[in-house]
């Protein structure tokens, strides 16, 4: 019987914005607003970013864009697929507080505040941003992307975290969309029955932690995509990260830190092994 992963709202909507300025430029690119990180000299491929919940706008995605051009080569787009219906960053400061322990006093009169901010942001985004909503958008700006001239001459990837995760796989499982897919923390992904129908290379980083996918599926994807021969899937399990590690991870936290890190590496890797 097939089970579904699920991710709960805390780890959906906490973690940490990233200090720094983007240096990518904003561009309308086949009908939306897109975030675009250029490599120094002639790309070596095309990846096309599906962000977390928090979307297109926020400092996290798109200076992990800057690192796939600056460090990897790879022209990087990176769409407002929700267009503009993510929920606000603060959501991740009013999350954090409603989980943190506390006394008596902050429980009764100021949790309650912070329930109903989290409830105020992620309701709107799950209602804006449906299957059949979003889902067409993804897909339609992925071919525009292959037929248009200034980059069909690409292969294109799709990098997935999250939220996004779930859409990165389902490119990868069509025979003519995408070339390689790379996605960290996925969730709502059916196993094993979703894992079975990827068609194009799928490299995963994952927690083993992750409360939106427990240990023993994460070790059966594993199993399932591995099968393949030539290394054409992979799945990179690491110890002790959290759900978002890759893009939202607590600076202050070394371990979370090194793992994100890891994880960029991991991509740009991926990246370099199918697309370049």
């Amino acid at each position: 019987m097939a089970t579904a992963s699920t991710i709960s709202c805390p780890a959906c909507l906490t973690g940490h914005i990233k200090s720094g300025t983007p240096s990518g430029t904003v561009s309308t690119i086949h009908g939306l607003q897109t975030y675009v990180a250029t490599p120094t000299g002639q790309p070596k491929g095309l990846i096309v970013m599906v962000s977390d919940i928090f979307g297109w706008e926020l400092s996290n995605p798109r200076l992990l864009a800057d690192t796939y051009a600056e460090e990897g080569g790879f022209l990087v787009y990176l769409p407002d697929f929700m267009a503009g219906n993510s929920p606000p960053a603060s959501t991740m400061h009013a999350m954090d507080s409603l989980l943190a322990p506390s006394g008596i006093l902050t429980t009764v009169f100021l949790k309650p505040y912070y329930l109903l901010r989290v409830i105020a942001a992620a309701i709107p985004f799950f209602v804006k941003n449906k299957d059949p909503i979003v889902k067409p958008r993804i897909y339609e700006f992925h071919r525009a992307v292959k037929s248009d001239a200034a980059t069909s001459a690409l292969k294109l990837g799709s990098a997935g975290y999250c939220w996004g995760g779930k859409y990165t796989i389902l490119l990868s499982q069509e025979a003519d969309m995408i070339d390689a897919a790379f996605t960290a923390h996925p969730s709502k992904m059916k196993f094993p029955d979703e894992w079975l129908k990827v068609q194009k290379p799928l490299s995963v980083a994952i927690g083993d932690v992750d409360l939106g996918i427990k240990i023993e599926m994460v070790r059966g994807i594993k199993d399932v995509l591995e099968k393949e021969e030539g290394g054409r899937n992979e799945v990179v399990i690491y110890e002790g990260a959290k759900h978002g590690f890759a893009v939202r991870a607590d600076p202050k936290d070394e371990g979370q830190t090194r793992s994100a890190v890891e994880a960029k590496g991991q991509a740009i890797k991926w990246f370099e092994k199918w697309l370049a």
